[in-house]
């Protein structure tokens, strides 16, 4: 069962501490981008418009073609975004990460999502409803652009798939789709960064569109290679330009 997270404040109860900083409840805001920018008073607005629930991992936060009308955020924890292919195996579109949004091609009206979300491991998801976030778009034009700026990215993003798919072979998809998870994912430790995502070869496999023998394949080559290293499901990279060189 989804638990649901709220706190009510009484009339009047002040939302900052002695000292005049944020109270732990709003700090959390300031690590999502589309509203670093605003003021105390405008993210205690933000936080008044905002449920948080709480997610077990493997819950299903929304289902592809169920209708929305709300724009989420990932305040602790990792969702993964998938949809179904005409055979019926999970193509899977984003992984996504702390301080991301999503859902945010149904704030315009609302409407199917386009999309399935599921939570990759125990999480905590923040959720505004379309009619009240759009009171405050009306009078925060930089949260708009921040949100149209995600879905340019995600456009863009979705493009350079489908480049991939015509023109690269299932070694340069996988090269690339690492490459990419490096971007929004990586995290250095020595001489190698690695992905801070539990993959399995299935789940690369419904990234780039092919088999899980051949992702078992590839990625045993690129570990005889030593370009890269798995460790429990972790993907290090251990040579970049090697990976590179795929492409």
């Amino acid at each position: 069962m989804v638990s649901v997270s709220t706190v009510v404040y009484p009339p009047g109860t002040s939302r900052w501490r002695e000292d005049g900083t944020l109270a732990g409840d709003l700090i959390y805001l300031k690590k999502i981008p589309v509203f670093a920018h605003l003021s105390d008073e405008e993210l205690e607005l933000v936080e008044k418009i905002t449920k948080v629930r709480k997610y077990r991992k493997n819950m299903i936060i929304f289902v592809e073609d169920g209708h929305g009308d709300e724009l989420y955020f990932i305040k602790r924890g990792k969702v993964k975004i998938s949809k179904l292919a005409e055979d019926g195996s999970e193509k899977i579109l984003h992984f996504l990460k702390e301080g991301d949004i999503f859902a945010e091609v149904l704030l315009l009206g609302g409407g199917p999502y386009p999309a399935t979300a599921e939570v990759l491991e125990n999480s905590e998801i923040g959720i505004i409803e379309n009619r009240d976030l759009e009171k405050l778009l009306t009078k925060n034009g930089e949260i708009t652009l921040k949100i149209l700026k995600v879905m340019a990215d995600r456009l863009r993003q979705a493009q350079m798939h489908i480049r991939d798919l015509a023109l690269l072979d299932a070694y340069g998809r996988l090269a690339s789709a690492l490459i990419s998870l490096v971007e929004d994912h990586g995290k250095k430790k020595d001489d190698c960064t690695w992905i801070d995502i539990n993959l399995s070869q299935q789940q690369l496999a419904s990234v780039i569109g092919v088999s899980r023998e051949t992702v078992a394949r590839i990625l045993s080559t690129w570990k005889k290679e030593k370009i890269i290293e798995i460790d429990n499901q972790l993907i290090k990279i251990k040579d970049f330009d090697a990976l590179k060189s795929w492409l």
